[in-house]
């Protein structure tokens, strides 16, 4: 009697467990945190349509690409805005070959080019890859940090030996540090780990020749 009266306690228990279970399982949902969360608000973000189709556009922060890799609007826009950036920078490298005095500058200027040119190629690998353009028609590149203006350029364009040398310097390094902040809020933003790395050694590369231009001395 007393081995009959254990079984129906245990059952008993055993069914208003079960019924506790349900009830949290029910209200859980229920009693979530209706406050918005901290997070940034996530990027729009433009995926570009099959042939004939129309271009959607994203609420995401990121989006997949054919390879699988993760990428956001802010790795789309520093692409574009560097292959402007480092066009610059090769066309500024370009010119001290018949215009430097000094030899050390013209040599560390083919250096730009040797390192900038190809990199220009690989972001335009990675934008077509991803089905966007080479450039954003909203965009004006002359905003961007370190960009050199027309008449800066067209300066440096008239110079010849020695004021040439100075105007070099001086603009290729604030043209380089422009290319550090720039990659810095990509490392802080991006998405794409690959685009990422690209920005952290750029952001090195580009200290690296600061420091070559500084030991020019011709400032």
């Amino acid at each position: 009697m007393d081995r009959q009266r254990g079984w129906a306690w245990a059952a008993a228990g055993a069914a208003l467990l079960g019924a506790v279970v349900v009830v949290l399982l029910v209200r859980a949902p229920q009693e979530r945190p209706t406050t918005a969360t901290a997070s940034a608000p996530p990027v729009r973000v433009v995926l570009p349509g099959r042939p004939g189709e129309s271009a959607q556009v994203s609420d995401s922060d990121r989006v997949r690409a054919p390879d699988g890799s993760a990428y956001n609007s802010l790795d789309v826009a520093y692409a574009q805005m560097m292959i402007a950036h480092h066009a610059q920078a090769v066309e500024m490298a370009g010119l001290a070959a018949d215009r430097a005095g000094s030899t050390r500058l013209r040599a560390l200027a083919a250096r730009i080019s040797a390192a900038q040119g190809p990199e220009i190629g690989v972001l335009r690998a990675w934008l077509k890859d991803r089905g966007q353009p080479e450039s954003d028609p909203g965009h004006d590149h002359g905003d961007m940090p370190g960009m050199q203006t027309p008449a800066a350029i067209g300066a440096l364009t008239a110079a010849r030996g020695a004021d040439f040398d100075r105007r070099f310097v001086v603009m290729m390094i604030a043209h380089h540090r422009g290319a550090q902040q720039m990659a810095g809020d990509l490392l802080r933003s991006g998405a794409d780990q690959r685009l990422s790395e690209m920005a952290n050694e750029t952001a090195v590369e580009q200290g690296s020749e600061i420091r070559r231009l500084k030991d020019l001395g011709l400032t």
